[in-house]
């Protein structure tokens, strides 16, 4: 990536709404040629998708935890995200150094429902402990930022 693709890529994360006209003005680039970086950094990998950002508070799952999951044995990430995908209330899991084997992000809409996730979560098959840790208030979340 070279300094004008940083500055597309930082462009689209302040707003993926932008046109590719837009854009250029900022960078300095014709429409086409902005749309032609945005195609080979989607073929890279570099650029995912685009998506729109939701409060999921506003949504009603304002409830979250981390929990740390520690398997039976030597269990395979491939086999911890198989087992992780069929629950809903799963928004993202990790493998980590450390002693827990992933650590997982639970969402719930309360703390109710977040406890039932953590029931099954415990009853998976390849689990042989956690520990849970729930979110009070969110301080900082911010988006990558190119050149950084």
């Amino acid at each position: 990536m070279n300094p004008i693709d940083q500055r597309i890529v930082s462009c689209l994360v302040a707003n993926a709404r932008s046109s590719y006209a837009d854009v250029g003005k900022v960078v300095g680039l014709s429409a086409p040629a902005v749309k032609r970086r945005v195609d080979r950094l989607l073929g890279t990998g570099v650029l995912r998708g685009f998506t729109a950002v939701v409060d999921p508070e506003a949504l009603g799952w304002g409830t979250e935890a981390f929990v740390e999951v520690h398997c039976r044995g030597n269990v395979a990430p491939s086999r911890i995200r198989a087992r992780l995908e069929p629950l809903p209330e799963v928004v993202a899991a990790y493998t980590v150094t450390g002693a827990a084997d992933a650590i997982v992000h639970l969402r719930a809409a309360d703390i109710h429902q977040l406890e039932t996730a953590l029931e099954r979560l415990r009853g998976l098959d390849i689990v042989d402990r956690t520990v849970s840790t729930v979110v009070l208030s969110r301080l900082l979340e911010r988006p990558p930022v190119p050149g950084e």
